[in-house]
């Protein structure tokens, strides 16, 4: 993986989809993991999920004890006991924390987004220590709440955006935060890909033996499986089960404003695509964000756009198929996941970057990994990665419900739009509600 670095010219529009691919693929080193022979001993960690994205978060944390596995498809979880055969295995996360809920430290989420939500809840109200994949929740609501009780159970949490760790992203809130672009009053978000699209088949099939297919629906609407339409790759296109390409990349993109701006929650928030599909998501969308004035920092407009909405150019300046770009009353400033780029060139042509004042980071998962041993915090846990995914999620609301939504975000309620509410907050199978 490249260094952080300031990109030149020749370089510039060499960037294409790769830095997309690389996050969701999760291909992001790290510097150092956790001392496993600190005082308090190696963890002992339970995962829901076991494969694709859960297969890379687990090896994130090999250092410590991998004691329970669950995982609703049982060609993935009998792969996972070959990694760690003394693991105890699972169908149903709720079966495993409860019979797991005195041997565990700590439990890892790496499932579907309609699924994140319930195990984390329920680790967290055990006591337990909580490292769940992006996005946190798959509503506003949910999101809220998995904040609000890891800090009443005081648990150590960290969200999955491990671009939080890496130093290009450092280095460019720094610049940002030391005044060099003046004051920044627009940030604008870009992703190429396109997670949507597709109707609901009629009918359905009998799901293969390997796969209980009840547990994977868990909180969501009962439908019938059909191959290769929702598992394993194709989820995120539903809303049912995911958020399209504004819930499965922005987390990771929007990070870097949220951080640098000190941005949390928007007072107005409005959305531009297709037509809504009742059942799928678009394949390209524009989210338009207001965040109001922060403690002497001036109002920001965030501008999102994915599909074959991604802009070509960015005040006034050619751009790549993903990234960032700050607007400020000095300059402007172009970044994604290893590199950045100050305008007008010439303006900056001797440009030097500020002292470093953000450490360097142990690792993403590390950082949860000490936490959970000594109280210390993580950059991302879920006070600010729950702010980041409620705004990220609101935006699918505005989109839905076809309207500006006016934000009380101390109320969770969009003061305008009595309709935005079915879909801040959803209902949810029996037997798997959260309350």
């Amino acid at each position: 993986m490249p260094s952080a670095k300031y990109l030149r010219r020749r370089d510039f529009l060499k960037l294409t989809g790769a830095s997309a691919g690389l996050l969701a693929a999760g291909v992001w080193s790290e510097r150092a993991v956790a001392d496993s022979n600190s005082p308090n001993g190696r963890l002992n960690i339970a995962s829901v999920g076991t494969a694709n994205r859960a297969s890379g978060v687990i090896g994130g944390v090999t250092s410590e004890n991998i004691v329970a596995l669950c995982d609703v498809d049982r060609n993935y979880l009998q792969r996972s006991q070959q990694r760690f055969p003394a693991a105890r295995l699972y169908a149903d996360y709720r079966e495993m924390l409860d019979t797991e809920r005195d041997r565990i430290d700590a439990v890892l989420v790496g499932t579907p987004d309609h699924q994140h939500a319930l195990p984390s809840l329920l680790a967290i109200r055990a006591g337990k220590h909580v490292y769940c994949e992006k996005p946190l929740a798959h509503t506003v609501h949910e999101s809220r709440l998995l904040a609000r009780e890891a800090a009443e159970h005081g648990v150590a949490t960290q969200m999955g955006i491990q671009i939080h760790a890496g130093e290009n992203y450092r280095r460019v809130v720094e610049i940002v935060q030391a005044g060099v672009l003046g004051e920044v009053s627009e940030a604008h978000v870009w992703v190429s890909k396109d997670w949507g699209g597709g109707e609901r088949p009629e009918g359905g099939q009998e799901p293969p033996e390997t796969l209980d297919w009840d547990l994977w629906l868990g909180p969501a609407p009962e439908r019938p499986f059909w191959p290769n339409r929702y598992h394993p790759g194709q989820w995120r296109r539903w809303w049912d089960f995911g958020g399209g390409t504004l819930g499965d990349m922005a987390c990771h993109y929007m990070d870097l404003p949220f951080w640098a701006l000190n941005l949390r929650h928007p007072i107005r928030c409005e959305a531009e695509g297709p037509e809504v599909h009742p059942e799928t998501c678009p394949r390209q969308l524009i989210v338009r964000y207001e965040f109001p004035a922060r403690g002497g920092l001036p109002p920001v407009k965030l501008t999102w756009y994915d599909g074959n909405s991604v802009p070509r150019e960015v005040a006034g300046e050619e751009v790549p198929a993903n990234g960032v770009m700050f607007v400020g009353s000095e300059g402007h400033m172009f970044a994604n996941y290893s590199s950045y780029r100050l305008y007008p060139e010439d303006k900056f042509a001797a440009f030097q970057p500020p002292e470093a004042t953000i450490p360097r980071s142990i690792g993403h998962f590390a950082e949860w990994i000490q936490a959970c041993k000594d109280g210390s915090p993580t950059t991302c846990d879920f006070d600010y990665s729950g702010a980041l995914t409620e705004a990220v999620l609101l935006g699918l609301v505005a989109y839905r419900v076809g309207e500006t939504l006016e934000w009380d975000g101390s109320a969770l309620r969009a003061t305008n739009c009595p309709a935005a509410a079915a879909y801040i907050q959803k209902t949810y199978r029996a037997g798997w509600e959260i309350v």
